[in-house]
């Protein structure tokens, strides 16, 4: 037997090792069909096979390009990752799972979100796939300008291009059932309506089944001309009051809207898979997450610019020094203070507020003297104080809260005297969300000769703070509640106030000179940052800042205060649920109870979900007492 070789089928289109075959009457031959199949192959979406260079028109045997048969390949991606990219799966692209591809989506760009987390950590190495015209791994051209990360559709895959899933419920004759919780009085979501995106076109809440704000204003009782039960002030306004000064300061944003989902793709964190689920972090008042920027920043610092800063003169040290003083600029900018001497590096919030005390305090406060805090203070505005008082020999005096939550300004008015040395409150309640009126209690304080301190632990990221016109001689923050780093946070004190202040700490970089016989000290704020500071962290710090400049603060008000009227309104119905603090003005936070059930166990099975919220007394149990319950349940949100 004979092997057929190349020559023995000189005119074959098949290929030489395809053998020649006479055909049935009225059909193709086999030359034909292979030629044919090579061109079905060559051109198939995101094939990396090339087409023929040419290929005859006519019938026949004609052909100029005589092309091998292959075997077709049934997915080849066009845009592989390269080695070592999060998205990389076993055969170097993809899912990471044989046979799972990703959903090609109806919405413009869903056809790049992945259906496994299994090798999707990182939104950065997406970069490039989200580009115009960009070519996801199935090959489907991609003309979307900005994409939904990864939704998981727990309320209906818009992101994927699905609808709602239908729920099983008897709906009214004439009225169809409703996939959504929430109808209006048509049996219809309020924000049933969506248009398909056009390219280019940014994602709005409604194009992903999400109400809108017509939909938000409707909850207010703008539509029904009366209050909601128990909620609103006024008709045609939110459950938590918008006073006139607030909408002035949104309408001065320079800011444009920004796109949410946009954001949330800045924030690498929130692809996590929590049993099963996207990751939704509601927990925002414990500690925020971290956008890319503010990562990238660090790793920066620590590959390029990382040394002990000052009094060096090699470059790398300066390079430091620009980068640890450029945080302390931006953190002025971001207060409007009037120098950065007014600004002190801390670890946080608790460090700022036991330094204020333990310096000013120590040497201000005498016995008989009395300082005043609030009923809503976190331990660390309590403790310090407690602690000082007893020392001392001075007085704590606490401001009662209503029934809302909200100061009694006529019961502090009462509480003032001579005596009164320091009034130190918190801007915003973390266990309850209550925005204390700081501006008026400063002003009643130095009416009466205190000093003032305001824990902004809860309120920077939520609102513009501006300590000139607070008047405030303290604040104090922590950079890891405005998406920066944990461990350092910042001390604005009013200048001719600090500089009668003696330092706390003793050691390197607060001194100007010392022999064994006394110590000359720095000026502010280098008197108060003793050792080799949190260098890092503080350039972090004023990345995060920058970066919330760059969104608008009064957007970011704006859109939390939307996010918190409609949580209300969907969680006060639902039975049993108690809320605690209900005041006018509040930011970020809904805390409950759940009766029948301990908040450690709503916490739990919230888990399950993959929601995170706090649960606990959030160390302020003087405020949880006021309301009868030793812990809650702490939904925080952010922008």
């Amino acid at each position: 037997m004979s092997i057929p070789t190349p020559t023995d089928n000189p005119v074959s289109d098949a290929g030489p090792w395809l053998p020649q075959a006479d055909a049935p009457a009225g059909l193709p031959d086999v030359a034909t069909l292979a030629r044919l199949a090579n061109e079905l192959f060559s051109n198939a979406p995101g094939s990396a096979t090339p087409a023929a260079a040419s290929l005859g028109s006519g019938g026949g045997d004609s052909i100029s390009a005589t092309l091998p048969y292959t075997a077709p390949v049934t997915s080849v991606a066009s845009n592989p990752a390269p080695p070592g990219s999060p998205l990389a799966g076993p055969g170097g692209t993809g899912t990471g799972v044989p046979g799972v591809a990703i959903p090609q989506g109806h919405v413009p760009g869903a056809n790049l979100a992945p259906s496994s987390p299994i090798y999707v950590l990182s939104l950065g190495n997406r970069a490039p796939a989200l580009a115009p015209h960009a070519i996801s791994h199935d090959g489907v051209p991609d003309l979307a300008q900005s994409v939904a990360p990864a939704l998981e559709p727990r309320f209906g895959g818009a992101a994927l291009g699905t609808e709602p899933v239908e729920l099983e419920r008897p709906s009214a004759p004439g009225v169809p059932s409703s996939g959504y919780y929430f109808l209006n009085e048509g049996g219809q979501p309020a924000h049933a309506h969506r248009e398909a995106l056009k390219p280019g076109q940014s994602v709005s809440a409604e194009s992903f089944g999400l109400p809108g704000d017509d939909f938000l204003r409707s909850l207010s009782g703008e539509r029904h001309g009366a209050p909601a039960p128990g909620g609103l002030d006024r008709a045609g306004s939110y459950y938590f009051a918008e006073d006139e000064r607030k909408q002035a300061s949104y309408a001065k944003s320079a800011h444009p809207p920004f796109d949410v989902n946009a954001v949330r793709r800045d924030f690498p964190i929130l692809q996590e898979r929590i049993n099963g689920r996207q990751l939704v972090w509601f927990d925002n008042a414990a500690t925020t997450q971290k956008p890319q920027a503010v990562i990238d920043r660090l790793a920066y610092f620590y590959a390029h610019e990382n040394s002990n800063i000052h009094r060096a003169a090699h470059t790398i040290a300066g390079r430091a020094t620009d980068a640890y003083e450029g945080a302390r600029e931006t953190v002025r900018r971001f207060l409007n203070a009037s120098s950065t001497e007014e600004i002190i590096f801390v670890r946080g919030t608790t460090e700022g507020i036991n330094l204020v005390a333990k310096s000013w305090g120590a040497k201000n406060v005498g016995e008989g003297d009395e300082i005043i805090v609030s009923h809503l203070e976190h331990h660390a505005n309590i403790v310090p104080w407690q602690q000082l008082a007893a020392e001392k020999g001075a007085k704590l005096r606490v401001i009662p809260v209503d029934d809302s939550g909200q100061v009694r300004l006529d019961e502090y008015q009462r509480m003032l005297n001579g005596r009164t040395k320091i009034v130190s409150v918190t801007q915003v309640s973390n266990a309850l969300g209550t925005v204390v009126p700081v501006q008026e209690i400063v002003a009643m304080a130095h009416r009466a000769g205190a000093r003032t301190l305001v824990d902004g632990a809860q309120s920077v990221s939520h609102m513009r703070v501006d300590v000139q016109s607070i008047d405030a001689d303290f604040f104090v923050f922590s950079g890891h509640k405005i998406f920066g780093p944990t461990g350092i946070g910042a001390v604005y004190g009013k200048r001719e106030v600090l500089e009668d202040m003696p330092p706390w700490e003793g050691g390197g970089n607060m001194i100007q000179d010392v022999t064994f016989e006394r110590t000359v000290f720095q000026g502010p704020p280098s008197r108060f940052e003793a050792g080799t500071g949190n260098i890092a962290d503080a350039v972090g710090l004023g990345a995060a800042l920058d970066y919330v400049t760059r969104i608008g603060i009064e957007n970011i008000g704006r859109y939390e205060h939307d996010l918190l009227a409609y949580a209300t309104h969907l969680l006060r119905p639902v039975p049993g649920v108690r809320l605690i603090g209900t005041a006018d003005d509040k930011a970020s936070v809904l805390s409950f109870v759940l009766k029948g059930y301990q908040p450690e166990e709503v916490g739990r099975a919230l888990n399950e979900e993959g929601i995170a919220v706090r649960s606990g007394h959030h160390c302020a149990q003087p405020i949880l007492g006021r309301f009868g319950v030793e812990a809650t349940v702490r939904p925080s949100l952010a922008f």
